[in-house]
């Protein structure tokens, strides 16, 4: 018989040798792939994939805020594109209080076109930059308020006493940054849809020298952190040293770690900026802007940065929900019923006006606001010691912008530096009062056309820079 029978025991074993075989191949292709490298990400992955959850230190979460985003965005762009909030009032010809080196970048796009007095409108231009109850009550029409922007003899003087009481609070401790003297014959006003935040071609040792002092010199930096803070500083680094870079912010108290997330937030939203608004083609005839998806990858890409272009954009999502709160915060001084954004043109300042307030309403309703007590709430004398020593840090931050040598780069840094210290303002000002039903709104509260101005346009800028991510994840799925 040449063929097995049921009853042979190398028949009988045959089918256990078999699964045995097949046990020891499927256990071969499992262990080679725990030994192989992990498919490579994509290059959306690598800039986005960490970007997403909670966010440190808050109860918001990154999705949250790019869905409500979306909302305010559209109306945002609308607001600042009004006369109000276009024109701003700064002195790009202070010199640096640092060093001597004053030299500015000759490139032409670094170049900022101010305005000739009569393009500016008249409500504007008299400087009547105070809008409190006292203020508005002699802000009737154009002439008016033209008439009361010089303090001359003709003034009397009890109005010239009024003038003064309005300006004093920008000298008071409330104020986080190094304010413009909009009165001197150097501050022009300059319309910020002409002058639009782009890459100029300013770069190298002289960009470097001014982030580098501001991240080695008044971000808290620990004496133990031998590495430099400044993220541009990066590619130098191994791979080690960049993942474990951030580890020196556990150790901080809870303002500080928030402080240097603000300034990299702050720069990471500036470097969106410029790479979605980046010079691709310059020729004699044309000029054509757009986005830069290599010079994104560079600073954001997690490979590229060791780890820490993603930690860069979380930040970016930290300074929005403070500048958020500090306008949700703030709403009561705007409802003022005698509050005007004042340029001349009445009915176009009522519109205005509604726009604004229903924008304020939009933010209120924000569900996942920070809580800014959180700061500067422990032992009373420490915590006061801390708010002026993180208050003077900032200060310094915005004297720094008087160094760019970029006048464009400054004039977007200087306005961005302001709305950013006018949100920290609001947040820590003792004066500010939000809605107690017995006390109604504080009226002890002011800000300056100037703050309010850079307060909402600064919140544009970190508002336009997560709707650009949407744009570069859409661009670097192309590259898979």
């Amino acid at each position: 018989m040449t063929g097995c029978s049921s009853s042979c025991c190398c028949c009988r074993s045959r089918p256990a040798l078999l699964c045995l075989l097949l046990l020891l191949l499927l256990w071969g292709c499992s262990a080679a792939a725990a030994h192989s490298p992990p498919p490579a990400a994509s290059a959306e992955q690598r800039c986005f994939c960490q970007v997403t959850g909670y966010l440190d230190d808050c109860t918001c979460d990154v999705e949250t805020i790019d869905a409500y985003n979306y909302k305010v965005f559209p109306r945002l762009q609308q607001l600042l594109g009004s006369d109000y909030f276009r024109y701003y009032k700064v002195n790009l010809k202070k010199p640096c209080p640092f060093w001597n080196d004053n030299s500015h970048c000759g490139i032409r796009d670094c170049a900022v076109k101010p305005c000739h007095s009569d393009e500016v409108p008249c409500g504007i231009r008299t400087e009547s930059c105070k809008y409190s109850r006292a203020a508005n009550t002699f802000a009737a029409d154009c002439e008016e308020a033209e008439r009361l922007g010089a303090v001359d003899e003709s003034l009397s003087e009890e109005t010239v006493q009024a003038l003064l009481r309005w300006t004093r609070h920008d000298d008071s401790s409330d104020s986080f940054c190094e304010v413009d003297d909009i009165h001197s014959p150097e501050a022009e006003y300059v319309d910020l849809l002409l002058n639009p935040e782009r890459y100029t071609g300013y770069k190298g040792p002289e960009a470097w020298k001014i982030w580098n002092s501001i991240y080695e010199e008044n971000c808290f930096k620990p004496h133990s952190v031998k590495r430099p803070l400044n993220p541009l500083a990066s590619g130098r680094a191994g791979e080690n040293e960049g993942a474990m870079f951030y580890r020196w912010l556990q150790g901080l108290c809870v303002e500080k770690r928030a402080f240097y997330k603000l300034i990299s937030g702050l720069h990471a939203s500036i470097n969106i900026h410029l790479s979605a608004r980046y010079l691709l083609q310059d020729t004699w005839s044309e000029k054509k802007w757009g986005h830069n998806v290599t010079e994104f990858q560079q600073r954001f890409d997690e490979v590229l940065t060791q780890g820490e272009g993603p930690r860069r954009l979380k930040n970016l999502y930290f300074i929005y929900l403070i500048e958020l709160r500090a306008l949700s915060k703030v709403l009561p001084f705007f409802e003022r019923p005698d509050f005007q954004l004042f340029t001349g043109d009445r009915i176009r300042d009522e519109e205005i006006k509604s726009l604004l307030l229903e924008i304020l309403h939009l933010i209120k309703s924000f569900p996942l606001h920070f809580d800014e007590n959180s700061f500067f709430s422990g032992n009373q004398k420490e915590a006061t010691k801390l708010k002026e020593e993180f208050r003077l840090h900032f200060r310094n931050i915005s004297r720094i912008m008087d160094c760019v040598g970029c006048f464009k780069c400054r004039l977007w840094g200087k306005l961005q530096t302001q709305g950013l210290g006018t949100a920290l303002k609001i947040l820590f000002s003792e004066s500010l009062i939000e809605n107690i039903p017995e006390r109604g709104p504080s009226y002890n509260f002011d800000l300056t056309r100037q703050e309010i101005v850079s307060l909402f346009n600064a919140f544009g800028r970190i508002s336009t820079s997560i709707k650009e991510l949407e744009n570069f994840k859409d661009l670097l799925r192309t590259l898979q």
